[in-house]
């Protein structure tokens, strides 16, 4: 099969779909592998890296060109006009919060197979986990520096200093992304709450710290009390496939702490806050009454040298399976990818997705 990695095209992302000893694999298997120039250069690796590994290097006609492309993020506006009838995209593509480019995937006949909707029988996401941990992560680094004064927050330290107290954090969810946040603020010295409707995983949360940090099954008195007295908000709520529940409406924002601020890391389903919007790595905060929100919608592209290398460790055996038996093939054998194909011959495929967008034609 003829496969593509196009350099991404998203602002300030420096991620990349594939690394070269992935596009090894691809061609020791008999498979043409064309790396548009530069793709890798953002995650430190160099065109003749991928040479070296067999690949070819291209434009992105002709990585978009291929059969089956591999990207990080949805496409973006300048690159619709590639989409077309037998082409397969392997990417992220949060699209219940993306209906322009919902349109435009049925319109041009995209097969679309997201990352984000591969699904185990027990109910995990492999190739979202990933960089759930790492925007988990993040949430708090970046949290932790706009709580400084010069960066507009309220001048706190997330750790405090012996006779001071630390910080409050309130995360909001206990997934992978939120029990990631909420792991390094304690690792961080902060003061903890986690909010989650499933009590099966608050008691798991709490057993695992010893109760080092305060659970509490969410609801929309205890979200208020929460993040009303909170210094660093995390959003991590993620329903598969569908918008983010808006948790913190934007009167909740005008009563809390002047310099508070908010991370959203659902940003890419919506957000979880209303007031959210998307912003970017060189844009990343905006304030709304007395607080600071940050809404970057590809927060792991802020480490692209180790969400690459997570990313892919995850993704190859999924586009591995894809180049060797083709989308129908591949989802035969594998009932948790066939559940990530969204879109495909002119119409939505995934009952999800089709929820959100009724007006677009659903695959019968």
């Amino acid at each position: 099969m003829h496969v593509g990695v196009p350099r991404e095209r998203k602002s300030q992302e420096n991620r990349v779909a594939l690394v070269p000893s992935g596009a090894r694999e691809l061609v020791a298997r008999g498979h043409d592998v064309v790396v548009e120039r530069g793709a890798g250069l953002g995650s430190g690796v160099p065109d003749q890296a991928y040479a070296a590994a067999g690949a070819r290097l291209g434009t992105a006609d002709d990585a978009w060109g291929a059969e089956l492309v591999l990207k990080v993020k949805e496409p973006q506006p300048q690159e619709l006009h590639h989409l077309r009838a037998g082409q397969v995209l392997f990417t992220y593509f949060h699209l219940a919060a993306a209906g322009e480019l919902t349109a435009a995937l049925v319109t041009a006949g995209t097969t679309a197979v997201a990352y984000e909707m591969v699904e185990l029988p027990d109910g995990s996401l492999p190739l979202l986990a990933p960089m759930s941990e790492i925007a988990g992560r993040l949430s708090v680094q970046v949290g932790a520096y706009h709580l400084m004064e010069p960066m507009g927050g309220r001048g706190v330290l997330l750790a405090g200093v012996p006779g001071v107290r630390s910080a409050d954090v309130v995360v909001l969810g206990a997934g992978r992304a939120g029990a990631n946040a909420a792991r390094l603020a304690l690792q961080w010295g902060a003061r903890v709450t986690v909010l989650d409707l499933a009590v099966d995983r608050l008691r798991e949360l709490d057993e695992l710290y010893g109760g080092g940090l305060r659970t509490i099954v969410s609801s929309a008195a205890a979200i208020e009390d929460a993040v009303r007295e909170a210094d660093l908000v995390v959003g991590a709520v993620l329903v598969r496939g569908r918008r983010a529940p808006v948790l913190v409406p934007h009167s909740l924002v005008e009563e809390m702490r002047p310099g508070s601020v908010l991370v959203d890391i659902a940003i890419d389903q919506g957000g979880c806050f209303a007031d959210s919007r998307p912003t970017t790595h060189g844009d990343p905060t905006y304030r709304v009454a007395s607080s600071l929100f940050y809404c970057v919608a590809n927060m792991p592209g802020a480490v692209p040298a180790t969400a690459t290398a997570a990313l892919t460790n995850a993704t190859l055996p999924y586009a591995l399976a894809l180049a060797e038996h083709g989308w129908r093939g591949a989802c035969e054998r594998d009932p948790a990818l066939a559940a990530a194909v969204l879109t495909s011959d002119g119409a939505v495929t995934s009952p999800v997705i089709a929820r959100e967008f009724p007006d677009l034609p659903v695959a019968r």
